[in-house]
C-alpha cells in the first residue's frame, strides 16, 4: 500500500512525506494472499461501441434498492473486452442465429429463460463478471485450495492447487471442472468439462452475448493477480470453438472493499418468481 509516513524531521526536505512500497502479502502456507471481500463495480461497457451505436442506457429496472453499500466504482474503460484489440466477441453465425432463435421463444417457454433467472447459477467465467447489482465476491485460501464466494447466486467455487488432473470427459456439470495453479505471484485456474447447458453470460450488463452457449468445447483459463493493497487484477480468456471465431478476453479490476457485507442470495431453481413468468407469458 501507498502510505504516507511522518515528515522528515530536521532535514531540508522537511515538507516532503516517506512513502512506503506496497509488498504483496503472503498466507501462512507461502502462497500470494489474496483473500478479502472484493467488488467489482463498473460502469465500462462489456464491448467496446461503434461510432453508431449509442451509450448502453440503463436498466428498465431500477435496481437502486438493491445498491444499500457504498462500493468502490472502477474507472469507466473503452470496454472489458480487451482481446482482440477491437473490444468486441468474434461470433460465429451460426452462434448469434441459435441465440436469437432462443430468445425469439415466448415468455412462457422455459428455454427463453437462462440458469441465472432459473437460479441454477450464472456459470463460470459468469459468476464473477460485474453486473448492476450483487457484485461481492470473497476469497478465502486455505492449503491446497483456493475458494470464490460470488455473492450473486450464492455460488462457492472450491479450487483445488494440488496439481491434480482434471476429471474424465464423462463427468460435467454447469460450472465445468477448475484446476488452479500459480505462475509467479498469478493464480490461473483452468476450466473445462462443461454440461453444454449454460450460457456464456447471462446478465443484460453483457448486451447481446446475454443468451450465447457455452458448449461442452469450452475452455476458460482465469488469471486473477494482485497488484495492490486494494486491487486484484482479473483477467479470463474464452475458448470454445462451436461458437467463436478465435479465443477472445475479458479485464477489469476487483477492488477491495472489507466493510462491504455479502448478504443472503435467496433464490433457488422452482421458485415463484419463474413460474410466475412463465404463467404470465403463457397465452389467454
Amino acid at each position: 500500500m501507498l502510505a504516507c509516513g511522518a515528515l522528515l524531521r530536521g532535514s531540508p526536505q522537511a515538507d516532503q512525506k516517506i512513502v512506503k512500497k506496497w509488498t504483496l502479502g503472503r498466507t501462512p502456507d507461502g502462497q500470494p494472499d489474496l483473500q478479502g471481500v472484493w467488488t467489482n463495480y463498473d460502469p465500462t461497457p462489456f464491448e467496446q461501441l461503434t461510432p453508431e451505436e449509442q451509450r448502453p442506457r440503463e436498466p428498465a429496472v431500477s435496481t437502486a434498492d438493491w445498491l444499500v453499500q457504498d462500493s468502490p466504482t472502477s474507472p469507466r474503460r473503452s470496454s472489458m473486452v480487451v482481446d482482440p484489440p477491437n473490444g468486441r466477441v468474434p461470433l460465429k453465425r451460426e452462434a448469434i442465429a441459435k441465440k436469437e432463435a432462443l430468445l425469439a421463444l415466448g415468455s412462457d417457454s422455459l428455454e427463453h429463460y437462462g440458469p441465472w433467472e432459473r437460479c441454477i447459477t450464472r456459470g463460470v467465467p459468469g459468476s464473477m463478471w460485474p453486473s448492476a447489482y450483487n457484485n461481492g465476491h470473497q476469497i478465502v485460501q486455505t492449503p491446497g485450495y483456493v475458494v470464490l464466494h460470488s455473492e450473486m447466486i450464492h455460488e462457492a467455487r472450491v479450487i483445488p492447487l494440488d496439481g491434480r488432473p482434471h476429471l474424465g470427459t464423462d463427468a460435467r456439470s454447469w460450472d465445468g471442472d477448475s484446476r488452479g495453479r500459480w505462475e509467479r505471484d498469478t493464480l490461473v485456474i483452468d476450466t473445462t468439462n462443461f454440461n453444454g447447458k449454460g450460457w456464456i453470460t447471462t446478465q443484460a450488463a453483457a448486451g447481446w452475448l446475454r443468451g450465447i452457449e457455452l458448449s461442452q468445447a469450452a475452455h476458460i483459463v482465469e488469471r486473477l493477480t494482485r497488484v495492490s493493497e486494494d486491487t486484484i487484477q482479473y483477467e479470463a480468456t474464452i475458448e470454445d470453438p462451436n461458437v467463436y471465431t478465435s479465443s477472445w478476453k475479458v479485464a477489469f479490476p476487483l477492488n477491495k472493499d472489507e466493510r462491504y457485507r455479502i448478504f443472503e442470495y435467496a433464490c433457488h431453481e422452482g421458485n415463484r418468481a419463474l413460474e410466475n413468468m412463465l404463467r404470465l407469458g403463457a397465452k389467454p
